[in-house]
């Protein structure tokens, strides 16, 4: 039975990862911010820990939260889009929302648990994206979204080598059926999770810092 932890696990992509895994017999922790997120988690036989990636202090305590575990798989899902106008600079509200959440917080939980990780020889995996049809630079979506997910590309590169003991990967979940994906995408959220599952089983340290796609292919698009 391996121990799996989901960092932004209350809803969509985050929420199927605890499915899947519990019903495949592991051991879940996966983290919310909202006590419904946290409800909606224990209801699938997981223990569910209370932790806001977008907020500094909050993500400050995982470390203690996770005292004595070893981690086989952990997952960071946490994302947010820019409401930004692609001609119109962000506001800092907004550009402190993207950057805490799709970036800040991943570089604070990876020194965290990182060596958690590191411990059991597991994978490190972060959602990203690079599909343009998303977040075209002329969408409503634009730039800032672009901008914070190929820093969090880099950011996991950079991890890669500091945890060699660890297998770190940033990873697309494909065009998915949620309410960032719409109606029109080909995936749905179990089908995406699915192959994004059979993807870290089949990961290997030589990939640790590689980009790939939900189906463990080097990803192309960015």
């Amino acid at each position: 039975m391996a121990t799996i932890l989901i960092l932004g696990a209350s809803r969509g992509i985050g929420h199927e990862f605890v499915r899947q895994y519990r019903a495949a017999g592991d051991r879940v922790i996966a983290t919310a911010r909202t006590p419904e997120g946290l409800q909606a988690i224990e209801a699938l036989g997981a223990k569910a820990l209370k932790v806001d990636v977008a907020d500094p202090a909050s993500v400050s305590g995982l470390s203690w939260q996770l005292d004595g575990e070893k981690v086989d798989v952990a997952v960071y899902v946490a994302g947010v889009y820019s409401t930004a106008g692609a001609t119109e600079p962000p506001t800092q509200q907004d550009f402190d929302r993207v950057m805490r959440t799709n970036v800040l917080g991943a570089m604070q939980a990876i020194p965290q648990v990182g060596p958690l990780v590191e411990a059991a020889g597991g994978r490190f995996v972060f959602i990203t994206s690079g599909m343009a049809h998303i977040a075209g630079t002329s969408s409503s979506f634009g730039w800032l979204y672009k901008a914070s997910k190929a820093a969090l590309n880099m950011v996991v590169k950079a991890a890669s080598s500091d945890y060699p003991g660890a297998t770190f990967l940033a990873m697309s979940p494909g065009w998915v059926k949620t309410d960032m994906g719409g109606p029109g995408a080909p995936l749905t959220v179990d089908q995406s999770v699915a192959s994004m599952r059979k993807a870290i089983a089949a990961a290997g340290k030589r990939q640790s810092g590689a980009f790939l796609d939900h189906d463990g292919t080097a990803f192309k698009g960015w």
